[in-house]
């Protein structure tokens, strides 16, 4: 149980280091916020027989779902490497992309599988939009799992 608690906390801490960075990452450049995560929300709501509403209500509803679900995955992926490494001898730069790698999974996937995107069409800065707050996910989450050990 010790070591699912630890890997939720990593996995906190490393969802709230790639929402700093992807908000950053808006500061900086000035661009939006991805419509991914709502759309993949509405879908999986409508798979599910479950209605958000209609209009504004419907719209906002799926964003915060799509949030939720960021964060679902996140915790998820903290507390799946907590189970899996109860040891924590992996050293942080070899946990921190296999983190990374598989938070990134837990979102590009869903995407993918309901046809919201297509990453074999991203451009470059798509895929470093993508990368570098994955990182830095798998980054913290690997190293609060280190320092909780």
């Amino acid at each position: 149980m010790r070591s699912l608690t630890k890997g939720l906390l990593a996995g906190a801490a490393g969802t709230a280091a790639l929402n700093v960075v992807s908000y950053g990452d808006m500061l900086l450049r000035g661009r939006g916020s991805s419509s991914v995560p709502a759309t993949i929300a509405g879908k999986l709501a409508g798979g599910a027989g479950v209605r958000l509403g209609e209009g504004e209500d419907k719209e906002h509803r799926e964003e915060a779902l799509g949030a939720l679900l960021g964060y679902v995955t996140g915790l998820g992926v903290g507390a799946a490497y907590g189970l899996a490494r109860r040891d924590g001898k992996l050293p942080v730069w070899a946990a921190g992309p296999l983190l990374a790698a598989a938070a990134m999974a837990g979102s590009d996937l869903p995407a993918t599988a309901l046809k919201v995107t297509d990453p074999t069409t991203w451009s470059l800065t798509s895929w470093v939009s993508d990368i570098v707050p994955h990182l830095a996910y798998g980054f913290t989450a690997a190293s609060v799992y280190r320092v909780l050990r």
